[in-house]
């Protein structure tokens, strides 16, 4: 496989003569081989030097993911002529068995509920001119640690008057505590910018609803990236106050509440209807009580023509000159993170690994965001319109080579070229 092997050639500087050869073989089975993807499978598909016990060594070595990453996805992103963003999500694998490290229960958007299994944080780099998403890093979440003192009883809440507490004092808004989740990402964000360095300038960090609070917000602006998220639906916004200073006391800041189902018409930027269904936007800027900035808003407001019912999304930005169009395509550009796990789980192994060490679960895991990188690298460079395509060419030609050494040594030449 020769193109395996030049592509996974560039790779020789980060890893040793030794590694760099298994990931080959390895890499090449992936893509050669059907079924479930564990360890005895892809030894049962690489040729000499790939022995089961082989793969169990490779499995167990600390590999730079982040770095083998970035170098395959370097050139395609260092000659995108389009912006480049951050997107990050969470995965969720399920799991049986009590073995797995970090095995505990975390939400999974498949089932709509808390599952049995590990998950993964993962950042990529999304191209918006390709609109293609390239995984960079990916880390283990670990479970929150379950509680060693029994519950307290519940105590009787006594009567308070209203207003603020004595003693209170002011807070600033500003000054926030992020949760274990946030900062795990702010740690991988600052990984990933010291890892692309000049290359590329990323200026905006995309993640789902999850992050659209206080906190997500304080800690993306911390590493010098704007943040676009989404707020929940009854997200109490006020729109900035455009009133004459009556020239006593404050002026005031909040003007009057957004009210979802009567938004002015004088925000209405765009209107469309396609399959009876009319999706107009509203952006403007907005002050909410709980964040300390201002925000860039787009309101993105359907109703069924037919039936009458409505559904609003409201999408934000830090970044108050980023242009409506541009905040609604960015976040929209987030979903293709998704693709990346919907291929790693089907086709490289993400959800059918057995290893049960940490070190082994967090290169199975990587590994399978690798082979999503390997594959949209040869498919850039191939006529094949999708992995299922790929894998069959590879496929036909591990058979081919077998075919091949069936044949005897002085077997005769076989012309298949026309006479005249």
């Amino acid at each position: 496989m020769n193109e395996l092997t030049m592509l996974l050639g560039c790779l020789s500087c980060l890893l040793d003569s030794s590694t760099l050869r298994q990931l080959t073989a390895i890499s090449e089975a992936l893509l050669t081989m059907t079924g479930r993807i564990t360890l005895l499978g892809i030894s049962r598909w690489t040729g000499k030097g790939g022995s089961y016990r082989t793969i169990q060594r490779f499995f167990v070595k600390p590999l730079p993911w982040g770095k083998l990453n970035w170098t395959l996805a370097k050139a395609s992103v260092k000659a995108s002529t389009g912006a480049i963003l951050i997107a990050g999500d969470a995965t969720t694998v399920t799991k049986s068995g009590k073995e797995t490290f970090g095995l505990g229960r975390f939400f999974s958007s498949i089932y709509s509920r808390a599952v049995p299994g590990i998950a993964f944080q993962t950042l990529s780099l999304v191209d918006t001119a390709t609109r293609k998403s390239w995984p960079i890093l990916m880390e283990q979440i670990q479970p929150p640690p379950k509680p060693e003192t029994p519950a307290q009883p519940k105590v009787a809440k006594t009567h308070q008057r209203r207003g603020r507490p004595k003693g209170s004092k002011n807070r600033n808004s500003r000054d926030v505590q992020p949760n274990a989740e946030m900062l795990q990402v702010q740690t991988m964000l600052k990984t990933l910018l010291g890892l692309v360095g000049d290359t590329v300038q990323p200026a905006y960090f995309v993640y789902d609803g999850a992050f659209g609070n206080p906190a997500a917000v304080q800690m993306t602006r911390q590493t010098g990236l704007h943040l676009i998220s989404k707020l929940r639906s009854n997200s109490a916004l006020h729109f900035q106050w455009e009133g004459v200073y009556s020239g006593k006391g404050r002026r005031r800041t909040y003007g009057e509440r957004v009210d979802y189902d009567n938004l002015p018409a004088t925000h209405l930027k765009s209107e469309q209807t396609h399959h009876n269904i009319r999706t107009r936007t509203y952006p403007f800027k907005a002050i909410h009580k709980k964040f300390a900035d201002p925000l860039n808003v787009a309101i993105i407001h359907k109703e069924n023509l037919k039936t009458g019912k409505t559904a609003k999304v409201i999408l934000f930005s830090t970044d108050l000159e980023l242009e409506a169009d541009d905040l609604v395509d960015d976040y929209r550009l987030r979903f293709q993170i998704e693709f990346n796990f919907r291929d790693a789980k089907q086709h490289w192994g993400l959800e059918d690994f057995m290893v049960t060490r940490q070190q082994a679960v967090f290169n199975s895991a990587n590994l399978s965001l690798f082979m999503v990188n390997v594959s949209q690298t040869l498919l850039a460079a191939s006529d094949e319109a999708g992995i299922l395509d790929l894998k069959a060419r590879y496929h036909g030609l591990c058979y081919a080579r077998e075919a091949f050494k069936i044949l005897p040594e002085t077997a005769k030449v076989i012309n298949l070229g026309l006479t005249h």
